[in-house]
């Protein structure tokens, strides 16, 4: 969770800026334009773009991004596009899952995806997320010209509304793991590491579910 400070200057830039909001899944961007159609945010726009492609130059005073960058591996193109996306004096305030992160599922995972019933599913599989901790990302915003202010990595619980709410969570948030199997399947295997995860991870006096995960925070400027 962000810094109050912080959250109250995105609250205020949503508010008084001119926003660009941009992702590249199309039903991103619809569901973005739906919640926040144009006639009562003006100054709200969305567009279907990669991070990694952005050929704006010294146009924007603040670039945000929210539990999304884990979704890309390669962290220098992008920091190197939003630097020179920034004007001078430009922040960067960034927030993505970070070394570490549902460590206890992607273990569970990675024991099921190399057995015999699902391991021809992930011939040349990769692990499709970049969970990084502090160090490597401060190097990384001095290679792409940001200066750090504050890069951390922190500690965040998730709780899951019992096996029906983890199920839910697996479906829609381990899409590249998923939707590697067959569709016929895919319940089997939801079902086969909700399983495994409770053996070491049981539901609670109240039918919750515990999830570690870590998020890493990073603040930079462009000087």
């Amino acid at each position: 969770m962000w810094r109050w400070k912080v959250t109250a200057e995105i609250a205020s830039y949503l508010k008084n800026g001119c926003v660009l909001g941009l992702d590249s899944s199309r039903e991103m961007i619809e569901l973005a334009k739906k919640k926040f159609p144009y006639k009562d945010y003006s100054n709200l726009t969305f567009q279907i773009r990669d991070v990694r492609e952005l050929e704006y130059n010294e146009k924007f005073d603040l670039v945000f991004s929210n539990a999304a960058l884990h979704w890309i591996k390669n962290h220098i193109i992008v920091l190197k596009t939003i630097q020179r996306s920034l004007k001078l004096g430009g922040r960067v305030l960034i927030q993505m899952g970070g070394q570490g992160n549902a460590r206890d599922v992607i273990k569970v995972v990675d024991e099921i995806i190399i057995e015999k019933k699902w391991s021809y599913y992930f011939k040349d599989f990769e692990f499709p997320y970049g969970f990084y901790g502090p160090d490597e990302y401060r190097e990384w915003l001095k290679e792409a010209n940001l200066q750090p202010l504050r890069v951390e990595l922190k500690s965040k619980v998730m709780i899951q509304k019992g096996i029906d709410g983890l199920k839910a969570w697996i479906r829609t948030t381990w899409l590249p793991y998923t939707q590697r199997i067959p569709k016929k399947l895919q319940e089997d295997f939801v079902d086969e590491i909700v399983g495994r995860y409770l053996k070491n991870n049981p539901l609670n006096d109240g039918g919750l579910v515990r999830v570690d995960m870590m998020r890493l925070e990073v603040e930079a400027i462009k000087k």
